[in-house]
């Protein structure tokens, strides 16, 4: 018998090493995306607040790469055993596997502010603060519900 769970756990070992790979690949994923998104938002804001003088393309572009990060399913990188309590170096709330359709719906709402931001950002300076309120407003909504204060 004590062969038996032996034999059991040295087969079990590389898949649970596996597993655990699979959740710091996916927790690397999702900040991936953020960062990027981060990275898009900043001239964004810059522009909107007056501290960096109004660019078109460059707010064009990144409402751009925005719309187009949104496209992307990123819910699928939130498995199971990935929140702040289950690993490091996270912020994600436990609650988003109790209220994943919720989770998902708040997503689906940032890809609808970012639908025409593109465009919408083009014009001059102040056409740029309401598209970033819209954008602001549906990270707020997420963050505020599913994302540790840091």
């Amino acid at each position: 018998m004590r062969l038996i769970l032996t034999t059991a756990t040295l087969i079990a070992l590389p898949f649970m090493a596996f597993a655990d790979d699979k959740i710091e690949d996916n927790v690397k994923a999702r900040q991936g995306f953020f960062e990027m998104l981060g990275a898009n938002m900043a001239p964004l804001a810059g522009m909107a607040k007056g501290e960096i003088a109004y660019d078109e393309m460059l707010a064009s572009t990144s409402a751009a790469n925005i719309e187009a990060l949104t496209k992307y399913t990123l819910p699928m990188h939130f498995v199971e055993g990935s929140s702040l309590k289950d690993v490091k170096n996270t912020a994600a709330k436990s609650e988003i596997w109790a209220n994943m359709d919720d989770f998902k719906a708040k997503y689906a709402a940032l890809g609808e502010a970012a639908t025409g931001a593109s465009e919408a950002v083009k014009g001059g300076q102040a056409n740029v603060g309401p598209v970033l309120g819209k954008l602001g407003a549906a990270c707020k909504a997420c963050h505020d519900a599913y994302r540790e204060k840091q």
